[in-house]
């Protein structure tokens, strides 16, 4: 039960002769003492081993390097009872397993690493009850244990032999021929909705019908009763035809997650997946899959960038799971951390370092979390009267409340310049013919959304990427927002393409068709799963779905979106809906309607679009509030002049009228922008106003 390493040299004789040299005293040095189990990874070099302790036993591993030499680099306590006194070798050749009673009673464990830093070990466990197998996975990486039982369909109990374990990198598989295939996520091993639990046909693997399986390398497997060796990956075609039957939202959420991280962002897999997501927009009932489409699909084109980056972007808009896998029970337990002990070592010892700096941490915490930036993002927006008028994408005149001392000039210009600078990257991210009429508009909610995101998620990870320069994370981050934006106007595409939709829809002139009723529920969900992630959207979002909602819906189901906030009423669309249809009856209503419902701001631009006896009475009704607002209590400090205006002998509005002409003169006159708004031309409107009611004409 000892380990030992040879320095063998060997010489050549005569011609086709190799000896080894002084044979009778080879140098040895002693490796390792007292191990009960042992396994040896021959592509890396290194030498994992068990030794038995009276309370618990501990995991080791040895190093060795390419200049002869080794270390004890790791040390680990597991709480695995080890009453085995046989010796158990994994992968240091066949003749060991050939006796099956042996290797049946031995210790049936294996230790996986992945090139993310993952440090697993697997192991089987004995169970009491003949219908349940037990297994443990300890994630070594993580600092927690996971122990799963399984009731079993089928209790032939000649069939039922030990569960075996396979390496696949991203997943750590636990197999028994005939029942399951349970694909265990190493890299967010917290949440089970993120692992595979397979069963059935699913869970058949036609070459490996037997449990006598060792697993060498990664995603390799030997079979020991044959003697043939397998390569083992995870079918992209089996996978999505799996998500398509599913019925459970854990098995969809966990092959979601696969497709879209797994297979590091494939452009065919990824349309499957946005096309499944239109079919089962209403049947996912525990999650958002176009949150965790776009998180996902983020976090696989990020994370390759920086390694640590995976550590600091979320990966899923889940904060918990308190769904079951039937039949399967998991008991979570903390275990202690791995001690290290190397010097310079770079590759996978590096990257499972920086894993347990994360846990040590609190590795939760260390992603990014919207809440600071939905905080951030109602205040700005409040204090701004939005009255924020952009006068170029850049060039802009802010009107502030001065609420906070964030709220300067200074500190919007660079959330804005943040916003100019996501629009020149979407510029070369999407060159192609532009499908969808996105990105033609500016949006300042939405602007001013991309650039506090820019600038929260930039102060994040400054906090946590230290060693990394600012150019850099600036870029990332650039890249993120931007890289989101471009997935938001890739569900568009596939969904304009699937309904075959094209730039008519910005007519009023006729209904919406079937295809466009489905395109605005699909955009219904998308601005819903905004909202939830406080997410910006493609300038132009807004004014499509309005466009659609207007042609698609009727006009109270209208007006009860935009109350609710569904729809939100943009210039573009209002002033292309004044404009382009004529006054009816039903527009009229659908006009006034809408106008009543503009913002302050929004408002005063878009009535000017609108030549019609209703808006002239509401401008003038509103600008008499506002001159008597600002009157207050103040009195007319000097008579009130007569005035020459329309000879009308009507004294209440000869004296309104007066009674406003004074203000006007006294500088309080709220519209000086508009020179036609004024005392004449409220007095005018008022008296057409009036003969509208009585019938009469005006001359």
């Amino acid at each position: 039960k000892d380990v030992e390493q040879f320095d063998i040299c060997v010489v050549a004789e005569e011609e086709h002769k190799v000896v080894i040299q002084n044979s009778g005293q080879l140098p040895r040095a002693r490796v390792a003492d007292d191990l009960i189990w042992a396994q040896w990874d021959m592509v890396e070099q290194r030498l994992f081993y068990i030794v038995p302790k009276e309370s618990k036993s501990t995991l080791k591993c040895v190093q060795f390097y390419p200049d002869e030499n080794f270390n004890s680099i790791l040390e680990s306590h597991l709480d695995i009872s080890v009453n085995d006194t046989k010796l158990k070798l994994v992968n240091f050749g066949y003749d060991y397993c050939q006796d099956e009673d042996v290797a049946s009673k031995s210790l049936n464990l294996q230790v996986f690493t992945s090139k993310a830093g993952g440090l697993c070990v697997c192991c089987s466990l004995t169970s009491d009850i003949p219908d349940e197998v037990t297994y443990s996975i300890h994630f070594l990486h993580k600092g927690y244990n996971k122990t799963f039982t399984v009731s079993l369909e089928r209790t032939e109990s000649h069939q039922l032999k030990e569960v075996a374990f396979m390496n696949l990198d991203y997943y750590v598989a636990a197999y028994l021929p005939g029942q399951f295939l349970h694909l265990l996520n190493i890299q967010h091993p917290d949440l089970l909705c993120y692992s595979l639990f397979l069963t059935g046909e699913n869970a058949r693997i036609d070459m490996l019908q037997n449990c006598s399986v060792r697993c060498p390398l990664t995603s390799t497997v030997l079979d020991c009763h044959v003697g043939s060796m397998y390569a083992v990956s995870i079918s992209d075609s089996a996978l999505l035809q799996f998500l398509q039957n599913s019925k459970r939202d854990s098995e969809r959420l966990a092959a979601l997650h696969c497709a879209l991280l797994y297979f590091q962002h494939t452009e065919d897999l990824e349309k499957q997946v946005i096309l499944w997501i239109f079919e089962n927009l209403s049947t996912c009932h525990s999650f958002d899959p176009v949150q965790e489409f776009i998180i996902a699909s983020l976090y696989c084109r990020m994370c390759p960038e920086t390694h640590r980056l995976g550590k600091l972007l979320p990966y899923t808009s889940l904060l918990d799971w308190i769904g079951v896998i039937p039949g399967v029970t998991c008991a979570t337990d903390i275990i202690s951390l791995p001690m290290l002990e190397f010097q310079n070592s770079k590759g996978f010892w590096e990257k499972l370092d920086s894993n347990l700096e994360s846990v040590k941490y609190a590795e939760p915490h260390l992603h990014y979390h919207n809440n600071v930036l939905r905080r951030e993002w109602h205040n700005l927006s409040e204090s701004i009267l939005i009255g924020l008028v952009l006068c170029s994408f850049g060039d802009f005149c802010l009107f502030t409340n001065q609420r906070e001392e964030r709220t300067t000039t200074a500190y919007l210009r660079n959330i804005f310049e943040n916003a100019k600078n996501i629009i020149m990257i979407l510029a070369l991210f999407i060159s192609e013919e532009r499908l969808v009429p996105l990105f033609q508009e500016e949006d300042s909610q939405q602007q001013l959304l991309m650039g506090l995101m820019v600038a929260q998620l930039k102060d994040h990870l400054m906090r946590h990427l230290q060693y990394v320069g600012k150019k850099k994370i600036d870029q990332i981050v650039l890249d993120y927002v931007a890289n989101l934006l471009t997935l938001v106007h890739r569900i568009m595409k596939e969904v304009w393409r699937r309904y075959q939709l094209n730039s008519c829809i910005f007519c009023f002139d006729e209904r919406g068709s079937a295809g466009e009723f489905a395109v605005f529920h699909i955009m219904s969900r998308i601005l819903e799963a905004a909202n939830g992630m406080c997410m910006p959207l493609p300038p132009g979002f807004h004014t499509l779905h309005l466009v659609l909602g207007v042609r698609c819906l009727p006009l109270h189901t209208l007006l009860h979106y935009i109350d609710t906030g569904v729809l939100h009423l943009t210039e573009t669309c209002v002033r292309k809906l004044l404009k382009d249809l004529d006054d009816t009856e039903e527009n009229e209503k659908l006009k006034f309607s809408i106008v009543m419902r503009l913002p302050e701001a929004l408002g005063q631009k878009a009535r000017q679009f609108w030549n019609h006896p209703i808006n002239a009475n509401f401008i003038a009704r509103k600008y008499v509030r506002l001159l008597l607002e600002k009157l207050g209590n103040r009195q007319c400090s000097r008579p009130i002049p007569e005035r020459v205006s329309v000879p009308v002998e009507f004294l209440p509005l000869n004296y309104l009228t007066n009674m406003l002409a004074e203000i006007e003169n006294q500088d309080l006159h709220p519209y000086e922008k508009q020179d036609h708004v004024n005392v004449r031309f409220v007095e005018e409107t008022a008296l057409k106003h009036t003969l509208t009611l009585l019938d009469l004409k005006y001359s």
